[in-house]
């Protein structure tokens, strides 16, 4: 039942170095993990609440789920699930607006360009609901496959491919000046 952790086997973490202990984990993993959360929750703060939540869930379970396998999904499908639930019962269906970005200066390009591009895709991507936010973030920033994020948002692979497609139709609709 509890093969692999029990006997001192070290446990492999989505495809990176072998991990032998909880505290190995946090170590090795905690600093993509809070990139990951900030990517979905769109505030530091929040994004460390779900990676704590997260991870003190994951502590008593720590050997049945590294003997499973991949902890990264383990952990993701937390940080999600605590971010959806945050989300749930605050009913917050849209982010308070930030200001434009707009700007009078004639366009020079340099990489403030590209850092301004990030920053209005990130704000676009904040106001998407939670569950497409994370499969587009899944999808685009960790180069997950479908099978991937429905496993890690606990739907089928055609539900994934929906929050995917749903998402980046929203997104063309606001770049484009419709409503989200």
């Amino acid at each position: 039942m509890w093969q692999g952790a029990l006997v001192g086997e070290p446990t492999t973490v989505a495809a990176g170095p072998a991990v032998e202990s909880f505290e190995d984990y946090v170590t090795l993993r905690s600093a993509a993990l809070l990139r990951f959360a900030y990517l979905i929750t769109r505030n530091h703060d929040d994004a460390h609440d779900a990676v704590q939540e997260a991870l003190t869930g994951l502590y008593p379970r720590w050997r049945q789920v590294s003997a499973r396998g991949d902890v990264d999904a383990y952990v993701r499908r937390s940080i999600v699930n605590a971010h959806v639930s945050a989300w749930r019962k605050v009913r917050r269906l849209f982010p308070t607006a930030e200001p434009e970005l707009a700007s009078t200066a004639p366009v020079v390009p340099d990489a403030a360009d590209a850092v301004a591009d990030a920053e209005v895709a990130l704000r676009l991507c904040g106001e998407l609901p939670p569950v497409q936010r994370a499969a587009v973030v899944l999808r685009f920033y960790e180069d997950r496959s479908f099978a991937e994020i429905a496993g890690i948002l606990g739907c089928a692979e055609p539900t994934a491919r929906s929050h995917v497609h749903r998402a980046l139709a929203a997104l063309r609709r606001q770049l484009e000046g419709g409503q989200p």
